[in-house]
């Protein structure tokens, strides 16, 4: 029976070619695009799973509001791991992390050139009993409890040593002065981990952490991991370290500022630590000071809803367009139950129909993913492969096929099998009635999806252009940076005014600090010598040279800009808007303000402070994303040699870059040569919307071709089923355009139904992502407009074809029968 059933599956699709052909291919795109998304989706759910520990760790997350700053950090103080460890029996271990930045790192004793190291961290010699990775060579436990000891990745070792064997007891250089020694070797960190270490320095004996303040809520800069014991309630673990954290930040208080707790609140500041599971730092944690960019659940969850209405729209198709075909098998339905055709068989030879054509489909759609992969890397950022060898992959593409089969294959198998013989024999079959309304439903379904996803689109490209066209305070382009200008040490400033003399460099800064994201701390400046949380502002502090707003293009609105003649400047700041108008000075220019002179071993004391005066305020720019406010901000005269920056002129880009590499190698040989441009380094910043702005297009583009393929099914249903009522029309004088209109509407009224739905879904869902952005657009009337023209287009092209081919249709073939 089941040999018979392919045997006529197969016939009936060679006879039937071009609706075969447009059931696998729309099953094909549709099943494609849903497996690209759900093998992005696995992966982004997959982060730090790889560890066996991953229930029993937990991160402490900061939550302060204090001098009219709020901060949510991934990091705390170097005191909190050691107390808590001692106070908190369920804590079975505990690491801190220190994130230094990049290294510039070469083998000791070797005439290469230095290599740019990014992932870089301090660590506790407890690294590998919280993260057990496979040790290639050397003792985990043991390997990071002496100063000056190092543990690599094995792409490092190979790197460095030509081999993980080689590696041990060899020393490596790191900025040419920090002798480390190797210890160990382990294979590189999963790809799937919320952070990267391809170098492990050890945290013993620290002067950082020798000179920290015995209090919580102070100097947050280190990530800390507690790995609690077997058996561990988490519930009542997180209960007992928020009430110790609670007594420590008391201490704080009562010590620093003279107060309590509880006066601290009432005036709605407060310090507060959560735990936060390690599984859930990737999707649901955007902290700073995280250790690398997170992802998000939310757009998990976008990808994942789209999978599904793509596959859903896919299957959709198939149910279209087999129903379309319906009177063409009509007769053989009458014909084989009068023969005593059960209708289970019936039902059977439909499904198995419905079955081939979907395993066609899934063959067809692994190839077309497959060779997407590439293309589909790229635009993810996600080094994501094709599962070949895994098991469960193939059970999957299995259980899809018969899944989508039974899915796309049910309603035309019941739906078919359910003809009256006599009828169908007769020649009454009739598409309108029950099905019609459900074929209606299933349209308005897809165009509602695909709408949706167009007016998204066109939305999220939107306030990315807005984004890239919103008056910043500062200009970004034309702007080239040289990292790693501290390499150079002094000659840097050589090098500067050596490029100064090229006619296409307009001006020079010497900096660590840009007006783009990165990690940075903030500053108490107070009103008063003390802190008191009525008078004091956190800001930034950024260290600068004279030629920094000249460079930047930045705007001075009071006083005047550093002079590098005044011997007073070196203790002046100028201030942002944003924080003049928060210190309250009516004139903020030649006001005092007091900023605490190293850090705090006690409470502190008057000389603790060190005096500043105000000399300008800048105008306003962002200098972080656009998702959050303009925070405080104030500039000092300094050496911060980080970065070098070079505003120039457009024409000479090439020129100015081959000058700059020419001198950096003049100055520096063994240096490697790395430079950037400030609008990119803008524009990384929201990477995620480019990409959730891409795929929702892309997929979103392919939801309306899916689309297009059931309206034209439909169309062809429909057209099939009023061909004697078209050639009566012609007969009676109908013309072309007034057929093709009869039979448009309808379809056009189904698209309009859908654009009523799609326009307040996309507005609410819309509405919602932009909130994520302090600085965003209005949501225009014409997105919904353009995109509902577009529909209409797309769709008045789909249902036009076999419109005009049935009007255009000789009347007498319709009607020779009659």
């Amino acid at each position: 029976m089941l040999s018979n059933y392919l045997t006529l599956a197969l016939r009936n699709l060679r006879k039937n070619s071009l609706y075969s052909g447009l059931n696998i291919a729309g099953l094909a795109i549709g099943i494609a695009a849903c497996l690209l998304i759900v093998l992005y989706v696995t992966h982004e759910v997959s982060y730090d799973r790889w560890n066996p520990n991953a229930e029993r760790i937990v991160r402490p997350v900061a939550d302060i509001n204090f001098g009219g700053h709020h901060f949510e950090l991934a990091v705390a103080g170097s005191v909190m791991a050691p107390e808590a460890g001692a106070l908190l029996p369920e804590i079975q271990s505990w690491c801190r992390f220190r994130q230094n930045g990049h290294f510039l790192v070469k083998r000791e004793g070797a005439s290469q050139q230095n290599i740019r190291e990014e992932d870089v961290l301090r660590v506790d010699s407890s690294f590998f009993e919280i993260f057990p990775l496979k040790m290639i060579q050397g003792d985990p436990m043991r390997c990071l409890t002496q100063p000056n000891t190092m543990a690599i990745s094995r792409s490092r070792a190979e790197r460095y040593f030509s081999a993980p064997q080689m590696a041990i007891g060899q020393t490596l250089l790191l900025e040419n002065k920090e002798r480390w020694q190797v210890t160990a070797v382990y294979e590189d960190m999963p790809l799937n981990s919320h952070f990267r270490a391809d170098l492990l320095l050890s945290m013993n004996g620290s002067e950082e952490i020798k000179g920290d303040p015995p209090f919580w809520g102070s100097n947050n800069n280190f990530q800390t991991y507690f790995l609690l014991r077997k058996g561990t309630n988490l519930e009542s673990f997180r209960q007992k370290f928020a009430a110790l954290s609670r007594e420590k930040v008391e201490e704080t208080a009562q010590q620093l500022l003279g107060t309590t707790l509880a006066d601290i609140e009432k005036t709605g500041q407060f310090v507060r630590y959560s735990l936060q599971n390690l599984t859930d730092i990737h999707l649901h944690s955007d902290l700073t000071a995280e250790l690398a960019p997170n992802g998000s659940i939310r757009y998990v969850w976008i990808f994942s809803a789209i999978a599904a209405f793509i596959l859903l729209i896919a299957c959709i198709n198939f149910m279209n367009l087999a129903t379309a075909r319906s009177s063409g098998r009509a007769k053989e339905v009458g014909v084989r139950k009068v023969m005593g055709g059960r209708r289970s068989a019936l039902i059977g030879q439909f499904l198995s129909e419905s079955l081939v054509i979907s395993a066609f489909a899934v063959v067809l759609a692994i190839a077309l993913a497959a060779l997407a992969m590439p293309w589909y890397r790229d635009l993810t950022g996600v080094d994501l492969k094709m599962p070949w060898s895994s098991p469960l992959f193939w059970a999957a593409m299995a259980g899809g096929t018969a899944l989508v089969g039974l899915l796309a294959g049910s309603y035309p198998a019941f739906f078919l099998s359910a003809f009256d013989a006599i009828r169908v024999l007769k020649g009454q079959v009739s598409g309108v009635g029950r099905g019609s309304r459900f074929r209606s439903v299933l349209v308005v379904f897809q165009f509602t999806v695909s709408v949706a996803l167009i007016i998204s689109t066109l939305l999220v490209f939107k306030q990315l252009n807005y984004i890239q066209n919103k008056k910043l305070g500062f200009e970004k382009n034309h702007v080239i940076i040289l990292d790693d200008a501290y390499a150079l040490g002094d000659k840097i400033y050589t090098l500067k005014e050596e490029m100064l003399r090229y006619p296409g460099i307009e001006s020079a800064t010497v900096s660590g600090f840009l007006p783009v994201s990165s990690n940075r701390s903030d500053y108490g400046f107070s009103k008063v010598r003390g802190l008191d949380k009525d008078n004091t502002v956190n800001m930034q502090r950024w260290q600068i040279d004279n030629d920094y707003f000249k460079t930047m293009n930045m705007e001075i609105v009071q006083g005047r800009a550093f002079d590098p003649a005044r011997v007073t400047d070196s203790m002046g700041i100028i201030l942002n808007e944003t924080a003049a108008r928060q210190f309250g000075f009516a004139d903020p220019i030649g006001q005092k303000v007091y900023l605490l002179d190293g850090e705090l071993k006690g409470a502190p004391k008057p000389e603790d402070f060190k005096e500043l005066h105000i000399v300008g305020v800048v105008r306003d720019f962002h200098w972080s994303s656009l998702r959050e406010n303009i925070g405080s901000l104030c500039f000092q005269l300094g050496k911060s040699r980080g970065l070098a920056s070079f505003r120039y002129k457009q024409a000479e880009t090439s020129a100015i870059i081959a000058a700059l590499e020419k001198n950096w190698k003049a100055l520096s040989p063994d240096q490697p040569f790395s430079y950037r441009f400030l609008d990119e380094s803008f524009a990384k910043m929201y990477d995620a919307e480019q990409r959730v702005g891409k795929i929702a297009g892309i997929f979103g583009l392919l939801s309306i071709l899916v689309s297009c393929l059931g309206l034209f099914g439909l169309a062809a249903f429909t057209t099939e089923q009023r061909t004697k009522e078209i050639g009566i029309r012609k007969v009676l004088g109908a013309s072309v355009s007034s057929v093709v209109g009869l039979l448009s509407r309808d379809f056009l009224k189904l698209i309009l139904v859908a654009l009523l739905i799609a326009t307040p879904l996309a507005y609410y869902f819309m509405k919602t992502w932009l909130s994520d952005f302090a600085y965003r657009i209005d949501i225009s009337w014409w997105v919904f407009v353009l995109a509902g023209s577009m529909a209409i287009l797309v769709a008045f092209l789909t249902v036009g074809y076999q419109s005009v081919k049935a009007a255009l249709a000789n009347p007498v073939r319709s009607l020779r029968s009659e």
